[in-house]
This record gives structure tokens, sequence and C-alpha cells, in this order.
């Protein structure tokens, strides 16, 4: 029996604990066995002779078992009569469940049979000692049993032989377990806890730390290797791939390691690659394994070293590489991938890692703090450059010896570093991309990325490539689009240009330093090699750098013949600029001194020209044009001979009163810039007309003093393809309707101080701000609708409605009408009452006692006053209560609870609580109001709410109310009393006179979660967690473990996360495009306006940081509001939710079925078959009908209220048809049917009857036929034919055809210009639209060609098949024709010529 430690030290962890009968083989073959155990290198725990008899060992044995890698179970002839043996068995057995503890039977002098069935020396009963109970034996006898069937070691043969084999099978099993970890780690625990979930995720396989060189990826996979081997049967660290993968046997050599680290055993060869990979695969499917991959560099190497096969279910395998995106690796697969990149070391850990290497604690000595600090500003928080930095540093302790240092940097770089990160460089495909990153580090670090690529496409095909070194981990894009580069890679970069020519600067390809352009310019010197020169004069005067003279001369740039990217600060030329190069594509020229452009420029090939601050008086011509900041020019001529413009800056040119009528014909003039042009706009009159542009996509006009006038009605009639529009700081006090504006996204009204009223913004409008416009009080919606993604309105003192969101009214300006059961907050209106919540909403607003209107729930704050109306029927002193819902008074109507909260506030953290009303009947609510009041410190406050819920409890319902908080909240009491309402009145006179029912629109379905709860919120509360600001638990207080708290991340004011239009997804963060100087880092605010951008330097307005944009889940299914009829919308269906769901994924399908319900010429339509939802993201109900009414499959009800309803009209009369299309164009309709012969039109969906009459009874000459419910539908389901098909097979005379086109899957823009090009043809029935698939289908009677006539001018769209047969599509690419039909000769040799062109 072991019962002491070999070691003085109880602590110290070992590789092997024995276990076995002293009186056995102490002396004997376990002594032997230590001692080989030990001359092998395997550090061992026994017994200690010296220990006095009686003494308690068992804490110290089981502490010694626990800290060991393995045990030895010595069985012996007397083992099983001891329990101090068999207890330690127990123990080993635990331990070998917990954590992978291997144990290793060895069966000395007995039979394995013997102690699995307890037979001879090892039968064990019951006797009457304490330690011999029937519990005790049981538990042994298992042990033994589990211990015998255990893979174990026979003795026999040689002892000698039979040791060494127990010492290679404890060696082999205890190997490349431990990897070497630096010294001095400072950061990991806390990314080891950052990533620590994923272990515990069964269906994510693998993780893949991904990071610059030298940033702690490989160290970051160790710790997490070393920390959790002992939870799996086998292990495996590869290391340094990318380095050791040179060769196709490298590869191999790779391979073998890892299968034998898999199965362990004996060493397997491998033949070859492949084979190598196959056995791999199945390995992996059958072994518990933790696995590091360490510098994965290609996915072809990950592809050979595991395969593609399914891996065992509680494997972890871990890559790291430089490589970003490693998700696209895992498509192909049966895996998953979770990506971390690693996070870089912030200061206080930079510090500490620096400091135990330079000094060898865990701060910097006194004294050398600021040097300290000027060298890990150097790293940025690389690992590896702080650890070399320091030891370089740490030769030499002294002030002196630091400061001389730290000099160096600035002009060398250390070749460790460099050696490290030049492997990405390296690893890059081509040489164009080399160039590309050369370019970037020298002269682009802080641009935008857009106008990089326009600068440097031609070249370099800048677009794909920026993607590459973002891969790569050289690169990356920041939210506001700016390309950004860590400094040490940068400097990577910038010193691979040094070493092209170390002492002469002017031979370089690149040369950044304003000293080395100073030199090169005032000497003339030039090269052929000069590609791209950079000279700041104004940065030379402040680094007080000495030189000569400031007459420079361009002879040096006539030399350059290879340049292409010149940018000058404040620099005087002298000399002619005819020789310039040819190949200039940049001209960054801040300060230009002289008054026109030199004639003799060759601007021939020039991309971009910024010449910001410049002298010039009269322009002439250019092509991209940034003129910000020139305060001297007052017209810019002939805009007529720029016909490509796209990008025009004149922000802060003040002294401008003229432009060129002309700029109004540019049809390339995307985004215009007139911030600033007071004088410009102000000089508009009748005689002095400014014609914007018509292909205007992006336009400010901000702090432009605009009024609405005869001469510039801000209406932008013409301007319809404005996605952006900017009017801040403006003189007006409404504006017109923009409902034609169909693409607008964002619209900015900041500090627009006499704006009142917003009237019927446009359906499309995704971003919306108002920042501080003091007189604004109202806002209303043309879908009368809220939908915004984003809505800015801090400092809007007088908002009182904003229309779909909430109102929030002071009880001053309301009438006791208005109030109904509340009517006697009246005689309280004057209280003062702070409100907090929404800080946007609050802040400046005057406290008083306010009514708040949202969800269809209405609240209010007061004092802790007292009034019998505040005296609840049910009070609970805690923060919950229940109660039944009682018989109803003779002659009342139950309308609601109001619902009464008592309350303090504790401490100044975030307020965060909800109420919460549950009932026996499936009602579930959860709410948090948007405001509610403040009482002071220590003092009591009132929250008062009405939920008109009354239609959905009946007599003996048991309801519960309760306050879930999670922050700043202390509930002192909470009440509920029950709202009755005289059974004569038809309607409570509050909803009558108060038309807040349209801020919940009938349709919670946007606030719904899984469980069926209705989530109330308009706040992403993740935002405060995440900033620690809220306890992460948060969640679970208000709901318990029922929901995955994720369901609530990026909640909106709108509710669940929505699939974004992709033109919203591409103006999400608002930028202005400023080709212009940097500024200070203080002033700088950059603001996204979409696809086409150049660089911002200059803050417009701030926007507040934007949530990640999340997608709504399409497999969900949403049912209608439970709150019942109290909550239905006086300006949308009550029915049809789904349909509602699906037009908030996408307003433009409701947009393009009113113009289809609009044309002219409606006969040219016989039948069309429409789904409300033509966007990227179908509903999955609206999806599964389309499909069945072309192929005879079940109709999915939503509600399970699908009806079939008939309408007759004037036989033949196409205008009533389309009439009645536009009337019902609003329901929630699936198929209209429309048959001209017949007169009929059948309209089919989850919709009213009395509905779909009401919205056709105008229409003269328009009757109910029939309406069938959802059981006639399913008996024509039956039949195998959708309406429309069965319908137009009754017309024998006509040839129905069903033809499909393919095209780009997911592009809205292609699969309705295809809708549109086939909306005028005759004979058409039923036309699909799939636009996850890239499809529309046709039926009708319509011949290909003419299809095909109609559609093949539009890029990549392709016939694939006439009536079900398909084709492969090649055969299609090359005849350019489908077998199942014939084109005319010149049709034909349309389609092949548009088919070679698109595919090869």
């Amino acid at each position: 029996m072991a019962s002491s430690s070999s070691s003085s030290a109880n602590a110290s962890s070992y590789d092997v604990f024995l276990s076995f009968r002293g009186e056995d083989t102490r002396h004997s073959f376990t002594d032997h066995l230590y001692k080989t155990l030990m001359g092998a290198g395997i550090g061992t725990f026994r017994d200690n002779e010296e220990i006095r008899r009686g003494e308690e060992v068992k804490p110290e044995i089981e502490t010694a078992i626990k800290q060991s890698k393995a045990s030895i179970v010595v069985l012996s002839e007397n083992y099983a009569t001891s329990t101090w043996c068999l207890d330690e068995l127990v123990l080993i057995l635990e331990q070998r469940k917990e954590v992978n503890h291997f144990v290793l039977p060895v069966f000395y002098h007995v039979d394995p049979s013997d102690v699995r069935k307890q037979n001879k020396s090892f039968t064990i009963e019951v006797k009457g000692s304490s330690r011999w109970t029937d519990h005790n034996v049981n538990m042994w006898k298992k042990a033994l049993k589990e211990v015998a069937n255990l893979a174990g070691m026979v003795l026999s043969g040689p002892e000698t032989n039979f040791l060494k084999e127990i010492v290679d099978t404890i060696y082999n099993k205890l190997d490349r377990k431990e990897v070497h970890l630096p010294p001095n780690l400072t950061g990991m625990a806390t990314r080891y806890e950052e990533i620590n979930s994923w272990l515990n995720q069964s269906n994510i396989e693998f993780l893949a730390i991904c990071g610059m060189g030298g940033s702690g990826k490989t160290t970051l996979a160790k710790y997490i290797y070393d920390s959790n081997w002992r939870y799996f049967e086998n292990t495996s660290f590869v290391e340094n791939i990318g380095r050791r993968c040179k060769e196709s046997h490298d590869l191999l050599e790779l391979q073998e390691q890892l299968l034998n680290d898999i199965l362990g055993g004996k060493k397997r060869k491998i033949p070859g690659v492949s084979q190598g990979t196959c056995k791999i695969e199945e390995a992996l499917q059958t072994k518990r394994t933790l696995i590091v991959l360490d510098d994965i560099a290609e996915k072809s190497q990950l592809v050979a070293l595991l395969g593609t096969g399914t891996i065992n279910a509680q494997s972890k395998i871990i890559i790291t590489t430089i490589r970003e995106n490693t998700d696209n690796w895992f498509k192909s697969t049966y895996s998953r991938c979770q990506e971390y990149k690693i996070k870089l070391l912030n200061e206080d850990e930079s510090l500490e890692l620096l400091s135990r290497h330079a000094f060898g604690s865990k701060a910097p000595m006194e004294g050398f703090e600021e040097l300290a600090m000027q060298a890990i500003r150097y790293c940025e928080g690389n690992p590896l450059a702080v650890e070399v930095l320091a030891s370089s540093l740490s030769n030499e302790n002294t002030i002196l010896y630091w400061k001389s240092r730290l000099n160096v940097l600035d002009k060398d770089f250390d070749s460790r570093i460099q050696s490290v990160l030049i492997t990405s460089y390296e690893s890059l495909p081509s040489i164009l991309e080399k160039e590309l990153f050369l370019h970037i580090a020298c002269f682009f670090i802080g641009k935008d990325k857009d106008y990089v690529v326009k600068i440097l496409e031609p070249d370099y095909c800048a677009l794909s490539g920026i993607k590459t070194l973002s891969n790569k981990c050289l690169l990356s894009v920041s939210p506001n689009n700016k390309l950004m580069m860590h400094r040490l890679i940068q400097e990577m970069g910038k010193n691979l240009v040094r070493l092209e020519s170390s002492k002469f600067p002017a031979r370089r390809s690149r040369v950044w330093l304003s000293s080395d352009s100073y030199k090169i310019l005032r000497k003339g010197e030039g090269s052929e090699t000069m590609e791209g020169l950079a000279l700041d004069m104004q940065l030379l005067k402040e680094d007080k750098v000495a030189f000569k003279s400031l007459d420079l001369k361009t002879d040096a740039l006539k030399k350059m013949d290879k340049l292409k990217l010149l940018h000058l600060n404040f620099v005087y030329l002298n000399g002619s600029y005819e020789n310039f190069s040819e190949d200039l594509r940049w001209l960054c020229w801040l300060g230009f001194p002289l008054t026109t452009i030199p004639p003799d420029l060759f601007m021939g090939n020039l991309v971009a020209i910024d010449m910001s601050y410049s002298k010039l008086e009269v322009l002439q011509s250019l092509q991209i044009l940034n003129l910000k900041d020139s305060y001297d020019l007052f017209e810019i001529r002939n805009m007529s001979m720029i016909p490509h413009l796209e990008t025009l800056i004149l922000w802060n040119c003040h002294n401008l009163v003229r432009v060129c009528e002309t700029i109004g014909n540019l049809t390339s003039l995307a985004l215009l810039n007139m911030t600033g042009c007071r004088k410009l706009l102000l000089g508009v009159t009748e005689q002095h007309t400014f014609s914007l542009p018509h292909s205007l996509h992006r336009l400010f006009l901000k702090d432009c003093n605009l009024e609405c006038t005869d001469s510039f009605t801000l209406s932008f009639n013409v301007q319809l393809s404005l996605q952006y529009l900017n009017l801040g700081n403006s003189l007006f006090e409404c504006l017109p309707c923009y409902d034609h504006l169909k693409y607008l996204r964002v619209l900015d009204l900041s500090l627009c101080s006499r704006l009142k009223w917003l009237v019927c913004l446009p359906s499309t409008l995704a971003e919306l701000y108002v920042y501080y416009c003091l007189s604004l009080e109202k806002i209303t919606f043309q879908e009368h609708r809220f939908t915004l993604q984003e809505f800015g309105y801090e400092g809007c003192i007088s908002l009182c409605e904003i229309e779909g969101f909430i109102k929030l009214v002071p009880v001053t300006k309301l009438e006791e009408n208005d109030l109904g059961h509340m009517k006697w907050l009246k005689e309280y209106q004057n209280q003062e009452v702070c409100l907090v919540g929404d800080d946007e909403l609050t802040k400046g607003r005057t406290p008083c006692v306010e009514m708040l209107y949202e969800f269809d729930i209405m609240s209010t704050s007061l004092p802790d006053i007292k009034n019998p109306n505040l005296k609840p029927e049910y009070v609970s002193a805690s923060s919950a209560l229940s109660f039944d819902v009682p018989l109803c008074p003779r002659n009342r109507k139950l309308k609601g609870l109001d619902v009464t909260l008592r309350y303090k506030i504790s401490g100044d953290d975030d307020l965060a609580w909800f109420v919460k009303i549950s009932t026996s009947n499936g009602v579930d609510l959860m709410y948090n109001p948007k405001v509610f009041g403040k009482p002071g410190s220590g003092n009591v406050g009132i929250w008062l709410s009405y939920w008109p819920i009354g239609n959905t409890l009946n007599t003996g319902d048991k309801v519960s109310v309760s306050i879930s908080v999670m922050s700043g909240l202390e509930v002192e009491e909470c009440g509920v009393s029950l709202v009755y309402v005289d059974e004569k009145v038809a309607e409570e006179t509050l909803e009558n006179n108060m038309g807040w029912v349209e801020v919940l629109g009938g349709d919670l379905s946007r606030f719904q979660l899984r469980t069926g709860a209705y989530y109330l919120c308009r706040r992403d509360f993740f935002e405060l967690m995440e900033i620690g600001r809220l306890t992460p638990h948060w969640f679970s207080i208000l709901v318990g473990d029922t929901i995955d708290s994720t369901e609530v991340r990026g909640w909106r004011k709108t509710g669940r996360p929505k699939q974004m239009n992709p033109s919203f997804t591409e103006l999400k963060t608002v930028r202005c495009i400023i080709h212009g100087p940097e500024l200070d880092p203080k002033t700088k605010e950059t603001l996204r306006i979409g696809h086409r951008v150049a660089t911002c330097k200059e803050e417009v307005y701030k926007i507040p940081q934007m949530s990640k944009s999340s997608f709504l889940d399409k497999t969900l299914e949403f049912p209608s509001s439970i709150l019942g009829e109290s909550m239905q919308s006086t300006t949308t269906s009550k029915f049809g939710a789904i349909v509602r769901k699906a037009e908030d994924i996408s307003e433009d399908a409701s947009i393009y079925m009113k113009e289809i319900s609009e044309i002219n010429e409606p006969n040219e339509i016989d039948q069309l078959h429409l789904t409300k939802n033509m966007s990227e993201e179908l509903s999955d109900e609206i999806q599964e009908y389309s499909t069945s009414s072309l192929h005879g499959d079940k109709l999915k009800s939503v509600s399970g209220q699908m009806k079939k309803i008939v309408l007759g009209f004037k036989s033949g009369s196409p205008s009533k048809r389309a009439e009645v299309m536009k009337a019902l164009s609003g329901l929630g309709i699936q198929l209209i049917d429309v048959v001209i012969e017949d007169g009929n039109l059948t309209v089919i969906g989850d919709v009213d009857s009395m509905d779909v009459i009401q919205h056709v009874s105008k229409i003269e000459g328009v009757y109910s036929i029939s309406v069938e419910p959802e059981k006639k539908i399913k008996e024509e389901r039956e039949t195998g034919v959708a309406p429309s098909y069965k319908s137009a097979k009754e017309h024998k005379h006509r040839k129905i055809q069903k033809i499909v086109l393919e095209f780009k899957s997911g592009s809205r823009s292609q699969g309705e210009m295809v809708l549109k090009a086939l909306s005028a043809l005759q004979g058409i029935q039923s036309i699909l639209f799939d636009l996850e698939e890239g499809s529309v289908t046709v039926i009708g009677d319509v011949q290909p060609a003419e299809i095909f006539h109609r559609t093949w001018m539009i890029e990549d769209v392709y016939i694939i098949n006439v009536n079900d047969t398909f084709e492969p599509i090649k055969k299609i690419y090359e005849t350019g024709i489908s077998p199942a039909f014939k084109f005319s000769e010149e049709e034909k040799e349309f389609q092949q010529d548009r088919k070679t062109c698109s595919v090869m």
C-alpha cells in the first residue's frame, strides 16, 4: 500500500502513482519498478517506510493521486486484504473517470479472472470490523471488477523484461502530453477565459486562433492544450506546420506524427499523403482527441492532415493561423469552426511583460517609467515585439542606454521581429499583392478603403488584393471603412523598401519620409524606380528640421517616369510640369499655391486629385475633385469638361458663389458635398438657378442655412436615386413629402432648430437623425409604421409623437376625456417628475407629469402622493403577486388591468427592470417602459400603468404579476386593480379619443420569443452587459433558464433583429466621403454613406456607435398579437401577420407590387401570381405556398384561417381588374388569380372576407360571389393543380407552357428587372419569384422566344427549363439555346453572344 510521497514537497505533481501491497512487493518487485521508472525520468509517488504506524495518511494519498498523471496498480496475492489498498483503488478509478487519469493494472503472480470474479485471495466479504461494511465491500468489489477489465499486463518471463515493458507503456502514454510554456506569461488566462466555453460546446469541433505574427496565437494554443489534455484519450500538438511543410515528404512526416499521437502504441509508417489522410479520418471518428495544428497556412494543409470526414463529437481541434475568415475552410466539411481573433496586449499587460523581461519584476524600475511606456507604445501590444525589445534593453539598465536603443527604432527594424512578421508577406500569392501592400504601408494607412481602391485598382487589382491582405492579417478595415495596419507590420513593409537601397533614398521605389523627399527635390535627384513620393513641408517646420531653401524645382519629378503617387503638403515647386510621369494616378497637393491648374500637367491617367486648402480661383477641368476648405474659390466653370466626375467635395468653400449650370448635366456624379457653402445657395434665384444632377446618390447640404423657397424647393423631384440626404442645421419649419424618393435610406436633419413636423416619411427610409431639433414635435411615416433601422433623436426636447413607436405627452396638454379612467391625474399635472430610461428622449426635457403610450400600454410616473385611486385591489409588499379573475359586476365588462409600482432608486447604476404579466390561459408579457420617473435619493416614486388585456381574461383565470429588477431599483410595493367599463359603451372614451393604438399596430410578432412570450422592450441590454454595467445573468433573472439569452441580443427599437434590405446594410454606418487631409485625431469623425466612398477626415456630426447587423432566422414563426382587439391597427390589416413580417423585411417588395397594380394597360397581364414578399428573405410560410401553387403541394396556413374569396366584376374589363388588385394590395393575400373571360377574381390567403369586401365595396360593378373555407381549398389542392394552372388548362385553344429563368442567386435587382421585363407580356398567367434559388417561373400562353426577347439584355439571366425539361447549363452555354425550343437564327446569335461573354 502506498502511503506517502518520496518527494519532500506534497504540492509536487507526479507522472505515476504506485499502488501496491507492501508486505507482498515493497522490497522486491515494487522497489525494482520504482527505480526503473525514476531512471527513465518518470516522476513516481510511492510509500515512505518512515511513516509511523497508525498515522492518518488518506488525505495525503488522495492528493497524490490527483496530482499524478497515471497510476500503476500492482495486484499481488494479498492486495485485496488491505482496506487501504482497496480505498486507493477506488480513488484511482474515480480520478480516471474525472480527468482521463491513465490506469495500468499489473497482475503480479495472480490471475486477472480471479480479480474480476473475486476468487481465491480476492474474495472479500462483510466482516465485523467497522471498515468491512456492506457498503464498502460492494464498492470494493465493483472496483476490483473494473480494474480487472482494463487492458493490463500479466507477469510472464523474466522480471527485468517485464519491468521494461511497463516503463515503455507508461512512457508512451505520458509522452507528448505537455508542451513547454514560455516563462512570464501575461494576459493568457484572460484570453483563455474568453474562449473557454468552446470546450463545452459539443457542436463546434474546431477553434481557429488567428492574428498577426508574434501576437501569441501559439502560446494561447499551448495554454489551452496544457490546461485540458488530461480530459482526452489522446492528444497531439503539431508545431510550425507552415514552416515545416515545404515539400510533399514534409507533409507525410506530419501525418505520421499526428496518426501516431491519435492512435498511440507502436509507430506507423504511411506510404503516401492521400493514404495518410484516409487513415487519420478513420482515427478521428473513434478517438476522443485534443489536437493542436500550429501555423496552418492554407486550407489544403488542413485537409491533408485531417480530411473532410466526421470527427468524434467529443474531440476538440485547435488551429493557429495568420489567416482570417477561416469559416470558408469548413464549408465542404461536416465540422463547424469558431474563429477567435487573438487580442493584443493592453497597456497594463504590455508594461508588465516588458518589466518582467527587462527588470525581472512586474513594474518598471524607478526612473524608467516614461521610457518603458515609449517602448510599449512602439510594440502596440504585440507580445513577441515586447519580449524582443525588452531583452535588448535589459543588457544595460541605464537611462542613457535605453534612450539610445529606443532612438534606433525610428531608423532600423529588429531582424528577429522581421523574421516572424515577414512570413505573412512572403505568403502573398502574387507580386501585385506584395506591391499593393507596400503602397498601402507607405502612403495609405488611415485612408478610406474605397478611395484607395479607386486609385490603385487599375494597376494592382486593389479590391481583391485588400481582401487578401486582410485575410493574411496584414491589413484591417475599421468599422468606418479606414485601412488600418499594425505599426510593426507597417514598419516591416517600410523596411523592405529601405532595403532596396539602404543609403540612397532616391533609388528606392517609395519615399515617405519628408526629410528624404525634401533632399531629393532640392538636389534634383530622381530615378526610374520611384513610384511614390510624399513631402510635407509643414511637418518639417514643426519638427524643426534644418533645410537650406524653400525653392524646390520640378526637375527631380521629371526623372521619375514610373511615378504613380504624389503627395505634397504646402510645397511650392518651380519649373515646368510638361514632362511629369504619364502614369500618375493620384495627386494630393494640399495648399496648392497656384490660382489655376498648370495647362502642361498631363492628367490623362489621373484617378483622384485632392487640392484642399488651395489658392485656386477658377477651376476649368478635373476628373475626381476635392476642394475642401478652398476658402478663396468663388467660381467653378466648364463642368461639362469633366463628364465622368463621380465625387465633388466643396465642403467649406465659403466664398463660392457660382457653379456652372452644366453641373446638372453630369450623369455620373453620385456624391455632392456642399456643406458650409452658404453663399452658393443663398445666391440661388430665378435668374441664377442651381440645378442638381439627376444621378446623385448622396447629397450633403449641411450648414447652408437652407429654407424652402420657390427657386430651391428642397423637393428633389428629379433626384430619384438619392440614398443619403443631409440637410442639417437648416432654417425650414417643415419639408415637402419625400414619398417619391424610393431609394432614400438615410436622412439627417440634425440641428434644424425650427423644424416642427416631419410628415409622411418614405417607408424605404432606414436611418433618421434629428439630433437637437429643438422645435420638433411629431414624426409620421408613409406606411404609418415605424421601420427605421437607426434613429437618433437626442436633444429633441419638444418631441411628443413618433408614429408607430411612442407618444410622450405632458398631462397638461391632455383633456380629461383623453385620460379615460385616469382623468383624476389632472389634479397632479403640475407636479415635477424627472424622467429617466431613454436618455435621448429625456435629456433636457422639462420635469413634469407625462403620459407614455407604448405597445398599447399607457403609463405615467408620480411622486409619492396619497390618492384613493392609488389603492390597488391586490397588493403585495414584495415584487410579485397573483390572483384569480373574479366575476364581472353586473352590466360591466373587464377592459384591462392597472398595475402600480412603488419603488426607490438604489445607487447610480443603470436602471434595468421589467413588469411581467402571465395568465393561466396563455398570456405572457414582459414590458420595459421607455421612460419612467426617477425619485430623489431616499424618496419613493410611483409608476402607474394601464394594460388593455381584458378581452383575453376569463373568470377564474389565474393572473401573476411581478417586477423583475436587474439593476438600480428597490421595490417597495406592487399592486393590481381591475378596470371595468359599462357594457353598453361600445368603446372606452380613452380609445376613441387617443390615436395611440397605432403604436402597436396589432402585430407583436417582432417582439415574440420562441416560447411564445412577448418581450416588449425597445432596448438592447446586452450593450450594458458587454461594458460591465449589467450582470451577465440579467436575462436569466427575467425569464429563468427557459430561453437562450442570445435570442434578445441586438434587440432593436423595432424588436427582433431582422434581415436588412441590402441597400440598408450598405448604408449601415453613415460616412461622409471626403478626400481630404488628416486632422488631429481629437477632431476626427467618420461617417459612412455606402458603396462608393473615399476618405473622411472631419466631423460632420456625431452618430452613436451602431450595433452589428443581426439577421432574422427565417425558420421562426410568429402568430398575431395576443392582446386582442384592443391592439388592432387602424392603418394596417389586423390579419396576415406573416405578410407584414415579409413587408418588414423588404419595403421595396410592396413598392413594386403597387407599381404592378398601377400599370396603364392592365390587359397586358392575363393572370398574376403575387407573393407579398419579393425580398431577400422569403418567409418560410409564403415560400412553401408559392411553390405549392405551381406544383400541387399542400398550402400552409399560418393562423389556420385560409380562405378562398371569389369576386365578380365586369367581364373582360382589365381596368376593373387593375382597380381591384390595387385595392387589395395591402391585405395578407398569398394568391390573386384572375380569369378575364369569366370576369372572376379569386383571392386566397389568411384574410378576413369582410376585410376584402370592404376594400372593394366602393368600386362600381364589383361584387362578392362566394367565400369558401380552408376545407374547400384543401379539396382543390388534392387535384394536384394550382388554381392558376388549372384554369389555364381549361382553355384548350391555348398552349400553356412553363418556363424557368435563372439569375444570380440573391440578386434582388436582377430578379426585379426580370419581373418588370415580363410584366407587360400578354398571355402570362402566373409568375413565381424565388430570390434564394435565383429563379423566375413563368406559366402561360407564351413562347420561350418571347421570354428571351424581353430578357436577353439583362446580364447573367438565362432560360434553363421549358415544360420541366432541364438540360445541363454547360450545354446551353455551348449552343446558346435550350433543346426544348428553337430560336430564329438572329435570336440564336444573340443568345450565343451573351452566353459566351457571361460564362467564358
